[in-house]
């Protein structure tokens, strides 16, 4: 699928990797329409995109988003679910058991409002025209290493993203009937709002766990892997790592 002349919606697109790859994609000649909760902070979004406040988790809201942007740019070719929350707690800290109401809370946003995004997108794409290779979409999900090593103080952060890993190869076999494309990428450590929020002493210690190249990623380096996912057809139905061979240690 090519990028210049498609349409996608970037959720969490306000800032970090979904910003990134907002900028990038647009650079690329791409339509995109942002969703997004956290509008206050967002950075001057580049032109050819569109900005919509939007909550994942809310089928109204998921909704006017897909239907804006066909609205907008006349038809859907993609998504790329970039939103997201922590949530960190040990299962029993010091002050008791985990916060059930924060575990949903992390589970909610970080998979159930993904596949919310997916379902109502991957909807509005089975009516594309197709291209000559009979695409018509392509879904990204942002999963995270953390599915797969997750540190202390992370049972709800990974297991919602080892649910967003999960759901991608029966989705794919799904979808492939309509000619949509589905992955997920599972990030390393990358330079974001979120990473910055940390204690320095905590980013020092996952840069340091980093094989090569020996530091934080580059949200930049995040989009253009979602660029090139769009663009190569054979990929599909997988999960895959960008994490520069990091490996998190259990704290």
């Amino acid at each position: 699928m090519k990028v210049s002349g498609s349409t996608f919606i970037v959720t969490g697109g306000a800032s970090g990797l979904g910003l990134a790859t907002v900028e990038h994609l647009c650079h690329g000649g791409a339509n995109v329409v942002v969703a997004d909760l956290n509008v206050a902070s967002h950075s001057e979004l580049p032109e050819g995109s569109v900005l919509e406040v939007a909550d994942v988790c809310n089928e109204n809201s998921i909704r006017h988003v897909v239907r804006r942007a066909v609205e907008r740019f006349g038809a859907l070719h993609g998504v790329v679910n970039c939103a997201g929350i922590l949530g960190a707690s040990r299962v029993v800290g010091r002050e008791g058991p985990h916060d059930l109401a924060l575990f949903s809370r992390v589970i909610q946003v970080n998979l159930v409002g993904t596949f919310n995004v997916v379902r109502l997108a991957a909807a509005e794409m089975t009516k594309t025209v197709p291209n000559e290779s009979g695409e018509r979409g392509v879904i990204i999900n942002t999963s995270s290493i953390s599915a797969f090593e997750g540190q202390i103080g992370q049972a709800a952060y990974a297991a919602s993203k080892g649910g967003v890993a999960s759901m991608t190869l029966p989705i794919a076999r799904e979808l492939a009937k309509f000619g949509i494309r589905i992955v997920a990428v599972a990030p390393g450590v990358f330079r974001t709002p979120m990473i910055d929020a940390a204690p320095e002493a905590v980013q020092q210690s996952l840069e340091q766990q980093v094989v090569f190249p020996p530091r934080l990623g580059n949200p930049l380096e995040f989009a253009s892997f979602v660029k090139h996912i769009i663009e190569n057809p054979m990929l599909n139905g997988s999960v895959m790592r960008l994490d520069g061979a990091v490996r998190l240690s259990a704290k």
